[in-house]
Parts: structure tokens; C-alpha cells; sequence
């Protein structure tokens, strides 16, 4: 099969996931209303009760947290359409059509990826409006957003491993509810000085609460890193995390997808 099949190939499975979201305007709302949500929530019901160690507000200390549950996002939508297509069939007649698997899932996890850019624009100025401001320059600020477009990669091509190996939509959408107590045991919300020890280690080994950190290090919001390695070094973490992720899924997603129906 000729090198050049991964690029056309991914450039169709794309289309064809972004077509989706043409049909069906209500997922990419959906994705919107989610971070409207939780700033309402977070940032102003809860907020008011909150103090960041250190000094700052709360609402700047929030909103890197709310960027990083975007990128984590992608792992439900992943995996319920891969499983979805596993299910019914279509991904056994891609298997077989002469065509790159690695460029079919590539091509989805790319479609994700500009999802989810047009998502974090409303969400940034959400922030803004709330009263989120980059103290650091625009150079920093854009390592954080391609930082987090790099994490919401790597979930993407997690929850296609995960989906291709359930190959049930419902299963598939059950395991993605686990996505909610993941993304809540991190740093996002609250530091996490204040948890029990292990509950704090968990937290702070958590690949979310690095992309939370390292953001809040790049944008110049207010931190409460805690002592654990991940949190001390939160760029580098980000970075190792993603690099792990995506490593580990982009074999099995491949992998999974050769097997499907068999």
C-alpha cells in the first residue's frame, strides 16, 4: 500500500466526521454549553466560597481546568462513534476496502482535533468575560492551547482504542460516564493541598491535573501545584503524558481496528 493512501485516506475519514457535526449541529452545541456551564457553576455558585492558596481569583485559577476538561472530552465521543461503527458494521466494510487503517483513525482523531479548536474559542472568551486573563504574553498562551490540542489527541486516539475494543455503543457509553470522576480527581477545582494524602497523590499523578498545571504556568493564573513531581514540573509532564498516551493507543487503536469482527 502506497505511503500516500494515509493522507487521502485520513482526509476522508475526516470529512466524514465533520459532516456529522453538520448534520447534527446539536453535538458541537452540546460541546459548547458544557464550560458555559461549568463557569456559571464553578466560577460563580461555588466560587464565591472559594480561596486559592496564595492569593488570586478564582475564576483565573478555574479556567485552565475547564480548557483541559475540553481536551479530555474527546474521550467519550471517541469512543462511542468507534464502537458505534464497530457495531454496525462499518468498520468491517473499511477493513475491507484497500485503504490505510492508520489513516481512517488518524483522519477521526484530526477531525476531533479542529472540533475541538473551534470549541476552545468560545470557551477563552467565556473565561475572558468571566474575568480569565493571560498574564504571561502571547507566546506562552499559545504553547498552552497547542499543549492542550496536543492532550485532546491523545485522548481522541485512546477512546478510538477503547471503543474498537468494546465494539458496543452502550458499553462504550457507559464506560464513558467514568470520564466525569477522572476528570474530577485532578487539580481542576480545587487544589489539592487540601485532600487527604493518597487522594492528593492520586490527583496530582493525574495526566489532567499536569495539563492543568502546565496551563496555569503558561497562561500566568494562580496555582497551588502540589508536592508530587508532576505537579513541580507541569509542562514536561503534560508533554511525557501525551507522548505516553499516544504511544500506548495509536498501536492498540490500530491493532483493534485490523481485528474488528473477527
Amino acid at each position: 500500500m502506497s505511503g500516500w493512501t494515509v493522507p487521502v485516506d485520513a482526509a476522508a475519514s475526516a470529512r466524514r466526521v465533520l459532516l456529522v457535526y453538520r448534520h447534527s449541529p446539536g453535538l458541537l452545541a452540546a460541546s459548547l454549553l458544557v464550560p458555559v456551564a461549568m463557569v456559571g457553576v464553578f466560577g460563580y455558585v461555588f466560587g464565591s466560597a472559594m480561596n486559592v492558596p496564595g492569593g488570586g481569583g478564582y475564576r483565573e485559577f478555574l479556567m485552565p481546568g475547564l480548557f483541559a476538561l475540553v481536551a479530555l472530552n474527546a474521550l467519550m465521543p471517541a469512543m462511542v462513534g468507534a464502537a458505534r461503527d464497530a457495531g454496525r458494521g462499518v468498520t468491517d466494510r473499511l477493513r475491507s476496502m484497500s485503504v490505510s487503517r492508520f489513516g481512517l483513525l488518524a483522519g477521526q482523531a484530526l477531525a476531533d482535533l479542529l472540533v475541538a479548536a473551534v470549541v476552545l474559542v468560545p470557551t477563552a472568551l467565556i473565561g475572558l468575560a468571566a474575568g480569565w486573563r493571560v498574564r504571561d504574553g502571547l507566546g506562552p498562551a499559545l504553547g498552552a492551547f497547542g499543549l492542550l490540542l496536543l492532550f485532546r489527541f491523545a485522548c481522541s486516539w485512546v477512546g478510538l482504542a477503547l471503543g474498537l475494543a468494546v465494539g458496543k455503543e452502550e458499553t462504550a457509553g457507559q464506560l464513558g460516564v467514568l470520564t466525569i470522576p477522572f476528570g474530577m480527581l485532578t487539580s481542576a477545582f480545587v487544589p489539592t493541598g487540601g485532600m487527604p494524602g493518597w487522594l492528593a497523590a492520586l490527583a496530582e499523578w493525574n495526566p489532567v491535573s499536569a495539563v492543568v498545571e502546565a496551563c496555569r504556568h503558561l497562561f500566568g493564573n494562580p496555582s497551588a501545584p502540589g508536592s508530587a513531581w508532576p505537579a513541580q514540573h507541569p509542562v514536561a509532564a503534560a508533554l511525557g503524558w501525551s507522548a505516553l498516551l499516544l504511544a500506548l493507543a495509536v498501536p492498540l487503536a490500530v491493532r483493534a481496528f485490523a481485528r474488528t469482527g473477527r
